[in-house]
């Protein structure tokens, strides 16, 4: 099923278009933000707006079908975090360089490595961003 451009303007205004992962804005990534089911369709998750969730390209091609991943601190499966009713400051926080992504909880951590968000790449692109002062997100 194709969504709606009303649908996907939606889900970016929630969003306030940034990915609900990495939280970077729309303005900085490469590629047109994509339209992330929570649950993935793969595994039964529907296109139903409390479905989706904004994310960047980069993002959603690590989340990919994923629903759950290991947590390296316990070595338990956790659910990844859902942007859509989970606090991003209850599960994460900024490292000192403002750029790096650090999980404070079980899902916070599970997350962060399955989504791979500290790749070099996307931090450089980070560091590049708080040395212009438009990255972390203030909201």
């Amino acid at each position: 099923m194709t969504l709606s451009e009303a649908l996907r303007a939606r889900v970016r205004q929630q969003a306030h278009d940034q990915c609900g992962y990495c939280r970077i804005s729309s303005a900085w990534v490469y590629a047109s933000m994509e339209i992330d089911h929570i649950l993935p369709r793969a595994a039964g998750g529907s296109d139903e707006e409390d479905n989706l969730w904004l994310s960047c390209p980069l993002c959603n091609q690590y989340k990919h079908t994923q629903t759950q991943a290991v947590d390296p601190l316990t070595r338990r499966r956790v659910p990844l975090y859902n942007p859509r009713v989970q606090s991003w400051d209850e599960h994460f926080r900024w490292g000192r360089d403002q750029a790096t992504i650090i999980g404070r909880t079980a899902c916070g951590r599970a997350t962060v490595k399955a989504l791979r968000l500290n790749i070099e790449q996307a931090v450089q692109l980070r560091r590049g961003l708080v040395e212009i002062g438009a990255y972390p997100p203030g909201n």
